[in-house]
């Protein structure tokens, strides 16, 4: 078995693969040196926190020796020969599998403005050691899109006593699967800690000291960093001839084209049962490591389709917010106010069926609603919308239907 990637999903497929019993070779492929980290605190605690300054590995040296893995950092595969099934190294070695899975993930997508060169961005744990070193107090920082990474680059930035300034072009941030009023919530969030948030007007240009708005308005900044969405990495499954659609493109086992390459994590989209059988690509790290334990079980000739509910979680100040499902498969919203300054809304399909829940609040204030929800959400329940809205109901009461 020969996994290429260094991140959530190729940390756990290794794991996953011994857990079915598998006593075969793992060889994990990554074009970093360092050994398999977790990403999220990229953008928060990688930042902030006096002590954090080494990634959060997912693999130490102990679990990497339990588990009978061998590692080829620094040295990223290049090519898949499917003909002989080998993959190609920078080195020109090469390296034999009998099943192959691409963890590739996904890489920041670049500002296409006059001067975006000078924008900044986040992918891995050397991006993060430059953050740290333009951070600081009365530092002029603007980040450029007002998406979960943005979002949380700038609390962060915020934290340390930045000046900061979020720029978004569309009419609001969170546009893609947030609901509105949650949106806000975070928006004045913001405002409060003392971002200025600028909504609704494009880039002109960016220079080494400045962004140009369309309006005419000039930004000072002593840092630019964009934070405008991520790419799947595809090009050495696209280069092999797999088939491509919004990321490697998998069915419901995680299998690509090829039988012998699977694909998990941000690089991949599947069809999911409970989209209505649409093709997604989740960006997610619980996601991550669900797709990771579906193909482990697949590529040793399981047949288990992903059907796992998405969920989604981000920090933003002492804020947390979680998504489950799909909001846009559920035009009817229900509010459910879980405690103060709380907020989770279901999103129920015309038939009362429950397709996706969004919830924001301090600390863990709506996780409970959030997790039960997840589980009417993969049962298609249509739960009582009476019991939904009324917080002095337990909704747990709602599993026993």
């Amino acid at each position: 078995m020969v996994i290429v990637g260094g991140g959530m999903a190729a940390a756990r497929a290794c794991i996953n693969l011994r857990a079915n019993d598998y006593a075969g070779t793992i060889t994990l492929v990554s074009e970093e040196t360092l050994l398999p980290y977790d990403r999220p605190p990229l953008s928060k605690a990688s930042i902030v926190d006096e002590a954090a300054h080494a990634p959060v590995l997912l693999l130490d040296d102990s679990i990497v020796a339990s588990l009978k893995v061998d590692l080829r950092l620094g040295h990223p595969a290049t090519a898949i020969n499917r003909a002989d099934q080998s993959i190609t190294l920078s080195d020109g070695s090469t390296i034999a599998y009998a099943k192959l899975l691409l963890a590739t993930g996904a890489k920041p997508r670049k500002l296409n403005c006059p001067g975006g060169e000078h924008a900044l961005t986040l992918r891995d744990h050397k991006d993060t050691v430059v953050l740290r070193q333009k951070f600081g107090p009365g530092k002029k920082i603007v980040v450029i899109g007002g998406g979960f990474i943005g979002l949380e680059l700038a609390s962060s930035a915020s934290k340390l006593g930045c000046t900061v300034t979020l720029i978004e072009a569309q009419p609001r941030i969170l546009m893609r699967g947030v609901p509105e009023a949650i949106a806000k919530i975070v928006h004045d969030a913001h405002v409060a800690a003392g971002v200025t948030m600028i909504i609704g007007t494009g880039i002109s240009h960016i220079t080494e000291s400045a962004v140009h708005l369309t309006d005419g308005r000039i930004i000072a900044a002593d840092t630019v960093i964009a934070g405008i969405g991520a790419s799947p990495e595809i090009k050495l499954a696209a280069d092999a001839g797999l088939a491509i659609e919004n990321g490697i493109a998998c069915n419901a086992q995680m299998q690509t084209s090829d039988p012998n390459i699977y694909a998990a994590g941000d690089c991949a989209s599947f069809p999911h049962q409970q989209m209505e059988g649409k093709r997604i690509r989740l960006e997610a790290w619980r996601s991550a490591q669900e797709q990771a334990a579906t193909a482990a079980v697949n590529m040793l000739g399981g047949d288990k389709a992903h059907t796992n509910v998405p969920w989604f979680w981000s920090d933003q100040y002492d804020l947390s917010l979680q998504i489950a499902g799909s909001a846009e498969l559920g035009p009817n919203t229900i509010t459910r106010i879980p405690a103060e300054g709380a907020l989770v809304l279901f999103h129920m399909a015309d038939d009362g069926t429950i397709k996706g829940v969004s919830g924001i609040g301090l600390g863990n204030s709506i996780g409970r609603d959030v997790k039960i929800a997840e589980i009417l959400i993969a049962k298609s329940t249509r739960p009582s919308p009476e019991i939904l809205a009324d917080a002095s109901q337990p909704l747990r009461a709602l599993l026993k239907g």
